[in-house]
C-alpha cells in the first residue's frame, strides 16, 4: 500500500512546475488545461511570478493544485486505486479528492480558486492572523488559548514539536506571551491574510457550502483521510462536509498521519511543490519513509526504481 501526500499553501514558488512543463506531455496536458479553466496563465505566474502575486490565496491555492496533479500525471498514476490511501494539508485535502476520482479536475480548480477569494474576503470581514509554536505539545498549547480572551484556538496539528494557532490579533499575541513564558522555543506570526480554520472563517465557510453543493461530487476510489475528523472519507456527501469543516476546525495533519500508518503502507509519497509533509512526516517518527514526486529529477528516480 501507498500513502500518498498532498501539500497546502505556502508550498508555493516562482517557477514551480516549469521543468515538469517542459519535460513530460501529460504534465502540459494539466497547466494548459488549468490556465483554459481559470481564464488567465497561471502556469505563467507559477514559472515567471511575481512571488507576491503567486502568494495570493485566490492564486497558490490553484497553482499547489494544478502542479500536484501535473506531478501525478507525469508518472503514470501507476498503482492501482485498491492500493492507495491519501490524504492533503488544508488545500491538499482538494487534490486528494481530485487524484481519487471524486472531484474532476476542472471542478476542482475552480472550486480552490473560489476557496482562495472567499478566506481573502472573510479575512478582510474579520481581521485576525496565524502564528507556529514550536517546541509546545497541543495540550499545552490548547491551555494558553483558554487562557486569553477573543477567539484564538489551534489551527494545525501538525508535528509533535509544531502547532499553529489561528485568531484575532490580540488574542494571538497574548497566547504567544504566555507561551514563550512557559517554555515554547519560538512564536512565529504567519504570513497570511487571515484566521484560517478558526470561527472567523464562518463567512467563508457558508459560501464555500453554497460552491460544494452545486459541484458533481462522485465516491472516491481510495479512502482519503479528512483533515477535520483524521478518518477515511470516500463518500460525496461526507466529502462537502468535511471540505466546509476544514476551514473552521484545526487540520489534524499528525494524527491523520499516525491513524495512516496503523495500515502499514510500505512508504508515504509527498506529490507536488515542495517537502513539507516529507519534514512534518520525520518530525513526527523518523521511522517512516517518505519520498517527494514533485520534480523532473524525483519522477525520473520513481520510474526507475519502482
Amino acid at each position: 500500500m501507498k500513502a500518498l501526500l498532498f501539500p497546502g499553501q505556502g508550498s508555493q514558488f516562482v517557477g514551480m512546475g516549469k521543468d515538469l512543463f517542459e519535460s513530460f506531455a501529460a504534465a502540459r496536458g494539466i497547466l494548459r488545461r488549468t490556465d483554459e479553466v481559470l481564464g488567465f496563465s497561471l502556469s505563467g505566474l507559477m514559472f515567471d511570478g511575481p512571488e507576491e502575486v503567486l502568494r495570493e490565496t485566490r492564486n497558490a491555492q490553484p497553482a499547489i493544485l494544478a502542479h500536484s496533479m501535473a506531478a501525478w500525471e507525469a508518472c503514470g498514476a501507476p498503482w492501482a486505486p485498491n492500493t492507495l490511501v491519501a490524504a492533503g494539508h488544508s488545500l491538499g485535502e482538494y487534490t486528494a479528492y481530485t487524484v481519487a476520482g471524486a472531484l474532476h479536475l476542472e471542478d476542482a480548480l475552480r472550486i480552490v480558486r473560489r476557496r482562495g477569494e472567499l478566506m481573502y474576503a472573510a479575512g478582510l470581514k474579520h481581521q485576525g492572523t496565524m502564528a507556529a509554536v514550536l517546541g509546545a505539545d497541543a495540550e499545552r498549547v490548547q491551555a494558553a488559548c483558554e487562557q486569553v480572551e477573543g477567539i484564538v484556538g489551534l489551527a494545525n496539528l501538525n508535528s509533535p514539536g509544531q502547532i499553529v494557532i489561528s485568531g484575532e490579533v490580540p488574542a494571538i499575541g497574548e497566547v504567544g506571551r504566555i507561551l514563550k513564558e512557559q517554555g515554547a522555543k519560538r512564536v512565529i506570526e504567519l504570513k497570511v491574510s487571515g484566521a484560517f480554520h478558526s470561527p472567523l472563517m464562518e463567512s467563508a465557510a457558508e459560501g464555500l457550502k453554497g460552491v460544494l453543493e452545486s459541484a458533481e461530487i462522485r465516491p472516491a476510489q481510495f479512502p482519503v483521510y479528512a483533515n477535520a475528523s483524521a478518518s477515511p472519507v470516500v463518500e460525496p456527501s461526507e466529502i462537502r462536509a468535511s471540505l466546509v469543516r476544514q476551514l473552521l476546525q484545526p487540520v489534524l495533519w499528525e494524527p491523520s498521519m499516525r491513524a495512516i500508518a496503523r495500515l502499514a503502507p510500505e512508504e508515504f509519497l509527498e506529490i507536488g511543490p515542495g517537502q513539507v509533509l516529507k519534514g512534518l512526516l520525520r518530525q513526527t517518527d523518523r521511522g517512516f519513509s517518505c519520498r517527494t514526486l514533485g520534480t523532473v529529477e524525483e519522477l525520473q528516480a520513481i520510474e526507475v526504481g519502482g
